[in-house]
């Protein structure tokens, strides 16, 4: 690939410096995957600028007239302090006819609502645990159809923001509590889904047009305290010390027979085109004892720091962390005809 100038958006507090030195292991955690894309593009021999994106789109205007940038590398999450906004920056990055990485603003759309997307899911046949939706200032009902245990989070956040120990309820006073925690904690819709007990299963899927997916990822819950259920609550996700205290770890899955990992594969493929995702996604599952894959979530714009399971699987599958970038970069020019080629 030719040398490029890429912007690179990202939220302002994870604008990342030029060095890993004199900063602690955390602080390099919140903008890991700022700084793995920034320093892998400039070693790829790119001209990269990153700009810190909040509250206005004339910045990312400003940048694009003043400095004409080839490519915009999309890693913001939310804007305006809503994550359900991230569509309309790239929504705006395709009026400005700008070249941009990661997912079309209606894939954003479909798969930031979880009902929405677990509606359109179950019309396409996929497994997927039953649910039911509470409103912000709506009374708080349980559904005779849906049984307990079930697990209670926002309809519209991802990264596991809100879920805990207690997001797993076993009665109407406990989902009632919850539910209202989310509401006010949070500021979105609540989402109740029945509980599965099993693995915790994350496939990657790269492409366009023509997909590659990545080979299947376990979070491995190590020793976590007894009587605890095994979720993926803020503290697994993001907290060094309690991941390090518990070994959790993220890794290939084991034991699974090659039926079914062909099944799941064939699942996430289905997701990825029904949810009209591009770019990059990961699509997670909750498999049940009994060996049934139930879609849980799709992540469209992945988590992609060179450590996350994301980029770790690409790797086990024959792809190194630069030429992942390369890719995602490829795929962006490519989707806005910035290429001759379909990726």
């Amino acid at each position: 690939m030719k040398r490029l100038r890429v912007l690179v958006l990202v939220h302002p507090e994870l604008v990342p410096p030029d060095s890993l030195k004199g900063h602690t292991e955390q602080e390099i955690n919140d903008w890991k995957t700022e700084y793995d894309v920034v320093s892998t593009l400039r070693a790829a021999g790119h001209e990269v600028r990153p700009l810190g994106v909040e509250n206005e789109l004339k910045p990312i205007r400003d940048e694009i007239e003043s400095w004409k940038p080839d490519v915009v590398f999309n890693l913001l999450e939310q804007f305006h302090g809503e994550a359900v906004y991230d569509q309309n920056v790239a929504s705006y990055l395709e009026l400005l006819r700008m070249p941009y990485t990661g997912c079309n603003p209606r894939g954003l759309v479909l798969a930031r609502g979880k009902d929405l997307s677990k509606k359109l899911l179950i019309y396409h046949r996929i497994p997927l645990p039953a649910f039911a939706v509470f409103p912000l200032r709506r009374k708080i009902r349980r559904p005779p159809r849906l049984a307990f245990p079930l697990i209670v989070k926002s309809l519209n956040e991802d990264a596991s923001w809100g879920i805990s120990q207690a997001s797993v309820v076993d009665s109407d006073e406990k989902l009632a509590e919850r539910v209202s925690f989310i509401h006010e904690s949070i500021g979105t819709p609540a989402i109740a889904e029945q509980y599965i007990e099993g693995r915790e299963l994350y496939v990657g899927v790269l492409g366009n047009e023509r997909l590659r997916v990545f080979p299947i990822w376990e979070l491995e819950f190590g020793s976590m305290p007894q009587g605890a259920r095994l979720i993926a609550t803020e503290k697994v996700k993001h907290d060094l010390q309690y991941q390090q205290r518990h070994n959790i770890e993220v890794g290939p899955a084991k034991d699974l027979s090659p039926q079914l990992v062909e099944a799941i594969r064939r699942a996430a493929k289905r997701i990825y085109r029904t949810l009209d995702l591009d770019g990059y996604a990961r699509i997670d599952f909750r498999l049940s004892a009994d060996g049934i894959a139930y879609y849980i979530e799709a992540n469209p714009n992945a988590e992609i720091a060179r450590s996350e399971e994301f980029a770790s699987a690409a790797k086990h599958d024959g792809l190194d962390y630069p030429d992942l970038i390369q890719r995602i970069l490829a795929l962006g020019l490519s989707r806005a005809g910035a290429t001759g080629i379909q990726l």
